[in-house]
Order: C-alpha cells, then structure tokens, then sequence
C-alpha cells in the first residue's frame, strides 16, 4: 500500500512563497497575503522586512483567539477579487477570493490536485456509459470540487451549512460559465440521513468536514465522533458501480492510513476499485513542502 504525496501542478494564478514559524506567504493572482499556518513548524527563508514589503494583506489574530481575527491592507489592496485555475485536460475555473475573518480567502489551492482527479473521474464515467454521473458533495464551501464536477459534465449536489458561502459558491459557478448546480443549505449529516430514508443514490461522493461545525440550525458536528456514521450513510448512498468518492480531512493528527482504514470498514464498493491516500501539500520557492491535510479516495 503506497502513500501519496500529491501537490497541485497547474496553478498560475497561485504560488506560495515563503512558509514558516507559523505562517505563509501566499501569492493569489496579483494579490500578496501573509496568514497563519500551524503546521510551518521551520523557519521562514525571507526575513521580516521581506514579508512586511510583499504582503498587501496581513491577517492579525484577535487577542486569545486561534481563527478569527481582522486583516491589515496596504492602500490598493482589494478585499474582494478572482482568480482562475487550469489544467491540459480542458478544466477551467474562475474563482472569486474574499479576505474573511477566520483567515481564509475562499479557496484552499492544494485542493486542485483533487478538482484534476474529479474532472477526470467524471470524464471517465460519461465514457463508461454513465450520461450524467450524479455527484454529491458534502461539506462543499466555496464550490472548487463542485465546479470541477459540473465542467466534466456530472449532475452536481452541493451540500454546505452556511448560505453566504453557498451564495459564494454559486458566483463562482456563474463566473466559470457553469450552470444547473442543485444548491442545498443544510447540515450535512442531516441531509445524508434524508436522502438515505428516501432511497437516493449517487455516483460520486465528495467530503471534505471540519475538525469542527456547526450546521445550519446550530447541529454540533465533532469530526472523531460522526465521521463513522456520515460514511456509512455514504456507503448507502453510493452506486455499486461506476462510483467514486474523494475524502479530505485537515485535522491535525490525522493521518492517510486512518482515512483509508475508515473507508475499508464502510464501503464495500472498494472492491475491485483502484484506490489511493496520502498528503496533500504545496511547495514554497524556497523548495520547503508544507502539508495541508490527508486524501483518501477510489473509484471503479
């Protein structure tokens, strides 16, 4: 059993440049941002004044807070603007990015390397005979995942709690020329309960859950403690044949083997399917790799 290491290969409109002592220096098209990173456990390569003269946008923690906090611009540095992301095989994304106040823009760029795998999988689908491959995906933020399965031609669900970013989600559907996305805004643990009870299927299945959440009407989602339950509805929910599933976790010690071992206990269509893990991870121009979360995924 190989674990992967696997980093996006076609961003250009994304470059991460320096990492370390807890933060990154990130390059979002023109834009420069300077945010936390636990996992920068190293010593940055640039020195302060370095960070201070190419950062347009530095996020400063609230006082006794891990997440939330404020962003500090320099005069001409928009709070709103997009991006685009692209691959030989024919994807093409456009992307809106917004400095939040919980550190993050809109996009998570090491997750291109799984838009690739999606669009391909998608692809492979159709020309198995399935016409529109039905995708659901759970936990589904700004919508990179989505996209990459709408433009391969699936029938897109997209499952999130919070209806600004569901909203966020659909401006980058309509601003990659993109159509026919169901949107739903609901916790996504009740939504699979749901749609178990009423006999759906689908042929691809997308996760990618916090550590922690809270759903649409305030339902508590701690990741060790439901993530069993949400893929064993999943594996309800899955075709037994022509079917895929891509699993994220971000939480820090948690590891590949563990997301496989779960998907070995509850999905039963593994069998036969080529499957894969490992780490996701971007490489700065110093040459450092930051790891950025597990993959676990399969399809037959």
């Amino acid at each position: 059993m190989e674990l992967l290491t696997l980093a996006p290969e076609y961003w250009e409109d994304y470059e991460l440049l320096d990492c370390g002592d807890g933060r990154k220096l990130e390059r979002f098209g023109r834009v420069v941002t300077a945010r936390p990173e636990p996992q920068a456990l190293w010593a940055p390569s640039l020195g302060e004044a370095q960070w201070e003269a190419r950062a347009g946008a530095r996020f400063r923690k609230d006082k006794g807070s891990e997440d939330r906090g404020e962003w500090v611009l320099r005069r001409g540095t928009p709070q709103q603007w997009f991006v685009e992301y692209r691959n030989p095989q024919g994807l093409k994304l456009r992307m809106r990015l917004g400095l939040t106040s919980f550190k993050h823009v809109g996009i998570f760029p090491e997750q291109a390397a799984n838009w690739d795998y999606i669009y391909d999988t998608v692809g492979a689908l159709r020309r198995a005979g399935v016409d529109r491959p039905a995708v659901l995906n759970l936990f589904a933020y700004t919508g990179g995942a989505s996209l990459a399965a709408c433009a391969a031609g699936a029938e897109v669900t997209h499952v999130d709690s919070v209806r600004q970013t569901v909203t966020w989600s659909r401006e980058n559907m309509e601003a990659s020329g993109l159509d026919g996305i169901r949107w739903v805004v609901e916790d996504a643990l009740k939504f699979v309960r749901r749609e178990v009870r009423r006999g759906r299927r689908y042929n691809g299945i997308i996760l990618d859950p916090p550590s922690y959440g809270r759903g649409a009407e305030g339902e508590k989602w701690v990741l060790e403690e439901q993530i069993r339950e949400m893929l064993s509805l999943c594996a309800e929910l899955l075709s037994g044949e022509h079917c895929f599933v891509v699993l994220n976790l971000y939480s820090m010690g948690l590891s590949a083997l563990l997301a496989r071992t779960l998907g070995e206990s509850v999905f039963p269509q593994m069998k036969g399917a080529q499957s894969e893990q490992g780490e996701l991870f971007v490489t700065d121009s110093f040459g450092k790799r930051l790891p950025l979360g597990v993959f676990f995924r399969f399809r037959k």
